[in-house]
C-alpha cells in the first residue's frame, strides 16, 4: 500500500497516519506486548511510536512509514525494558507478573517456559522471530524494518527457531 506512494506526491498527513494506525495498532501492540509483557506499557509504547512519527512528519518518507513505525516501537520498547531492568536491579520497583486466570496449570507452565525461552534469545533474534511469527511480516518487510538484508532475516529466524526448539526440547527431557 505505502510503496505505491512517492514522498513528494503524498507527504505524511493526518489521514495517512490514521490509516496506518488502524492497520498496525493491533499487530504492533502484539509485538510490543511480547517484548514488555505488560499491557499498559505496550499500549503506551505503541501510542508513543505513532506520536514520534507524527512529530517528525516533515522528514518521514511515506513509502517507509510501516517499517518506521515498527522500528520506532521496537526501539521504545527496548528502552523501556532496559529502564525497567535497571529499576528492578536497584530495588526501586517490584517486578510485576501478569497471569491469566483462564489458563490451566499446564498451559501456564507451557506459556512460562515459552516466554522464558523467547526472553533468553539475543535481542537481534528475538526481534526477527517476533516480527515474523507475531506480526506475520514477510522477510522483505522485516528486512526493511530492521535495516538488514533479507538473507539475514532468514538466517536469524532459523537460528531463533533452532534455539527455541533446543531450549524447549531440553526442558521437556529433564
Amino acid at each position: 500500500m505505502w510503496s505505491e506512494l512517492r514522498r513528494d506526491e503524498c507527504p505524511l498527513d493526518q489521514a495517512t497516519l490514521e490509516r496506518a494506525y488502524i492497520k498496525l495498532e493491533k499487530p504492533m501492540f502484539n509485538i510490543v506486548y511480547r517484548w514488555l509483557w505488560n499491557a499498559s506499557d505496550a499500549q503506551e509504547v505503541c501510542q508513543e511510536a505513532f506520536l514520534k512519527v507524527w512529530n517528525a512528519r516533515e522528514r518521514v518518507d511515506v513509502t517507509t512509514l510501516e517499517p518506521l513505525l515498527y522500528r520506532t516501537a521496537l526501539n521504545l520498547a527496548s528502552n523501556r525494558r532496559r529502564s525497567a531492568r535497571v529499576w528492578r536491579w536497584l530495588g526501586l520497583e517490584a517486578a510485576e507478573e501478569e497471569t491469566s486466570a483462564a489458563r490451566t496449570g499446564e498451559e501456564a507452565v507451557n506459556a512460562t517456559r515459552l516466554r522464558a525461552a523467547i526472553e533468553a534469545l539475543p535481542e537481534r533474534l528475538r526481534e526477527v522471530i517476533m516480527l515474523a511469527e507475531l506480526a506475520e511480516m514477510s522477510y522483505g518487510e522485516i528486512a526493511e524494518t530492521l535495516s538488514i538484508p533479507v538473507g539475514t532475516v532468514g538466517s536469524r529466524r532459523n537460528a531463533a527457531l533452532a534455539a527455541l526448539a533446543e531450549t524447549l526440547g531440553s526442558s521437556e527431557e529433564s
